[in-house]
């Protein structure tokens, strides 16, 4: 790994920028049906709430029919995680190409404190949609690629507090951090996700 004195640069970034899931390859006329509902269900669901909304009123709002919804997202989880994606995608893209000390140019302990800032603003604002998300399956949102991006980018931003701290002491810091920045992660979903019974 570089010098970690301005935070993870090339070859992590490289890394980061592969775990982007790139935005779906589809028809003009799918695209303009995705664009309709999602601009639909962010109106409906900033105005009535998540649980309020049925998938009669997005069809009728978006101006599609409500199985053109049903084959694209699945259910309201699936659209929730839509809306959720454009939002990530900024978070994502201020990681990578930001000004510091979200973005690149200012040491792990800044950059690892400015994302737990941003991470925990970005589940308050949405979360309605965060917990609606997590009703598709049990850690479904673990398995997207967001959450892998999140979870790479606290293992580096991690790997190299721990290269700070260790020096010149023998201990390998990957295990370390790639432990921790689950661990790290996982309270937020805790506290955004609702109580399952068991």
């Amino acid at each position: 790994m570089l010098d970690d004195s301005t935070g993870p640069q090339s070859a992590s970034a490289t890394s980061l920028e592969l775990l982007r899931t790139p935005p779906p390859k589809e028809r003009a006329d799918a695209a303009r049906n995705r664009a309709a509902v999602l601009q639909a269900a962010a109106g409906l669901f900033a105005e009535h709430g998540v649980a309020a909304v049925s998938m009669d009123q997005l069809a009728a709002a978006a101006g599609v029919g409500k199985g053109t919804i049903f084959r694209r997202f699945g259910d309201k989880a699936g659209l929730a995680v839509a809306l959720l994606d454009t939002r990530e995608r900024e978070l994502q893209e201020a990681i990578l190409h930001g000004p510091p000390p979200l973005g690149p140019g200012a040491g792990p302990e800044a950059r690892l404190t400015a994302f737990a800032g941003a991470y925990l603003d970005y589940l308050l604002q949405h979360l309605e949609l965060v917990r609606m998300s997590e009703t598709a399956a049990p850690g479904a949102r673990y398995r997207i690629g967001a959450y892998r991006f999140w979870h790479r980018h606290v293992s580096i931003l991690l790997n190299g507090c721990v290269l700070r701290l260790a020096r010149p002491a023998a201990i390998s810091p990957r295990p370390v951090a790639a432990a921790s920045s689950h661990a790290a992660i996982s309270p937020a979903r805790s506290a955004v996700a609702p109580s399952q019974p068991r």
